[in-house]
C-alpha cells in the first residue's frame, strides 16, 4: 500500500470490554483480521496475554486499575504512531475506561454484552467454576464488580452476532467516526 493511502487511514483504539468469557478475544481476533485487510496497521492487546508477561499483576481493584491504565497508555502511544489498537480486556471499572478514553485521540469503546450464564457455560479456563467453589476471590461477575459501560460507542450482543458479524459491525461504525 502506498504512503498516501496509509496516511488516509486514521488510527484509533478499539477497546472491547465485558465479562470474562464474553467473547472479547475472539471478536478482537476477527476485528484485527478485518482491519488489516483494509490496510490498517494493527496491534492486538489482550489482557490475559499481557498478564502472562507480567504475572505479578494482581486482581485487587488497585491492581486492575493499574493494569488498565498501563495497557491504555501503551495503546495511546501506538495510536500516536499510526497503529490501530484492538484491546480486549475485562476492564471492569468505568473510571479506568474513562482514563484510557482521555489518553486516546480516537477511542471507540465496545461493550461485549454476554449474559453471565452464557459466560459461565463457556468458561474456557474453569474460572467461574473455581469462583463458585470459593477457590477464586473477586471474580468479575461473581463476587467482583463489573460496571456496565454508560456510554459505549457500540454494544455487541453475542447472542445475536457471531464474532465475524460483530467485527464487521464494529469496523463499519469505527470507520465512520
Amino acid at each position: 500500500m502506498g504512503q498516501e493511502n496509509k496516511k488516509s487511514i486514521k488510527a484509533g483504539v478499539i477497546w472491547l470490554t465485558g465479562l470474562p468469557a464474553a467473547g472479547k478475544s475472539t471478536i478482537a481476533k476477527a476485528l484485527a483480521i478485518k482491519l488489516r485487510s483494509l490496510g490498517h496497521e494493527v496491534e492486538e492487546l489482550d489482557g490475559d496475554a499481557i498478564r502472562e508477561v507480567f504475572p505479578s499483576t494482581g486482581f485487587s481493584r488497585t491492581d486492575r486499575d493499574q493494569h488498565i491504565r498501563r495497557v491504555g497508555f501503551m495503546a495511546s502511544r501506538l495510536e500516536a504512531h499510526g497503529v490501530t489498537v484492538v484491546a480486549s480486556l475485562i476492564s471492569p471499572f468505568e473510571d479506568s475506561r474513562l482514563f484510557v478514553r482521555q489518553l486516546c485521540k480516537k477511542y471507540f469503546e465496545v461493550f461485549v454484552d454476554t449474559p453471565l450464564d452464557v459466560c459461565e457455560s463457556r468458561d474456557p479456563k474453569g474460572l467461574y467454576k473455581k469462583a463458585r467453589a470459593g477457590l477464586i476471590q473477586s471474580m468479575t461477575g461473581i463476587d467482583g464488580p463489573y460496571e456496565v459501560p454508560t456510554q459505549p460507542e457500540l454494544v455487541v450482543n453475542t447472542l445475536v452476532l457471531n464474532p465475524e458479524a460483530a467485527a464487521e459491525k464494529i469496523v463499519s461504525i469505527f470507520l465512520k467516526n
